[in-house]
């Protein structure tokens, strides 16, 4: 059986991965987006954004296979599979379907012992997160967009208990579209989170704006300041990023905000 040799990845996850397992030189195309590593965007030529491709340009780097990510790049997909282009698309969600999606691409680079271990590495650092003991877990309000206001994704909200947090918004997480997370200003006023957390999906945070919001002077994130940004290259990409820097980020605030307490 012949794997691809010639593969574009429309996503930073799956280049990021296919990286870690050493099989680089299988990519012949990566997305505009694309930040980790960042040796991929001076070898790779860059083939799309999120959510449009340059069909042309990928056909003409004659690939095996295109791999792409969510129902946000459905079309994308239809259009090359329309042109004759073998293509697998992920969808995950959770550290479960992170974790599958690693185990997939090392079988398609006959690296599927190596995406084990990787995993492995992950699973560790995530049982070491939760042994931690802390004296105040902190409610954690994260905004991944900011009009309309939506809450944080499947993983997002599992790192953030990992990492010793309480999600205020944890029984959204299993929802698969965006448009079934958004909350209204006065869901967050209800739950009085003690730190906001945001990332605004490829675009600056400005927690004035987020400050100066009506009503949100009571919450108790707002009266302590602890409104954070996380970049969305490290904690809304669901792959390595998030497992990694992602969380350690998370371990950051919310140990800062135990450290703080414990102090006062």
């Amino acid at each position: 059986m012949r794997l691809p040799q010639r593969i574009v990845c429309l996503t930073e996850e799956t280049t990021e991965t296919i990286y870690a397992l050493g099989e680089s030189d299988r990519i012949v195309g990566i997305s505009g987006y694309t930040v980790r590593p960042s040796i991929a965007r001076k070898e790779k030529p860059k083939v799309s954004s999120f959510i449009s491709a340059n069909l042309d340009k990928i056909i003409d780097l004659k690939p095996d296979l295109v791999i792409g990510f969510s129902d946000v790049q459905a079309e994308i997909a239809s259009n090359l599979i329309k042109r004759g282009i073998q293509v697998l698309f992920f969808n995950q969600r959770s550290i479960d379907e992170i974790f599958q999606m690693i185990l997939i691409l090392g079988s398609i680079v006959n690296k599927y012992k190596l995406a084990v271990d990787l995993i492995d590495n992950y699973r560790e650092k995530i049982n070491k997160s939760k042994k931690r003991k802390l004296q105040y877990p902190p409610k954690v309000y994260f905004e991944e967009w900011d009009d309309p206001m939506i809450s944080g994704i499947g993983w997002v909200s599992e790192l953030i208990e990992i990492a010793g947090g309480v999600d205020i918004f944890s029984k959204l997480r299993l929802k698969k579209s965006a448009k079934e997370r958004f909350v209204k200003s006065k869901m967050v006023i209800d739950e009085n989170p003690d730190i906001i957390i945001a990332s605004w999906c490829g675009k600056k945070v400005n927690k004035e704006r987020i400050i100066s919001r009506e009503g949100w002077n009571k919450i108790n994130a707002i009266k302590s300041n602890r409104i954070y940004e996380i970049k969305s290259s490290i904690i809304l990409q669901p792959g390595p990023a998030c497992l990694t820097d992602g969380l350690n980020k998370l371990i950051e605030i919310i140990d800062g905000y135990n450290n703080d307490k414990r102090d006062s």
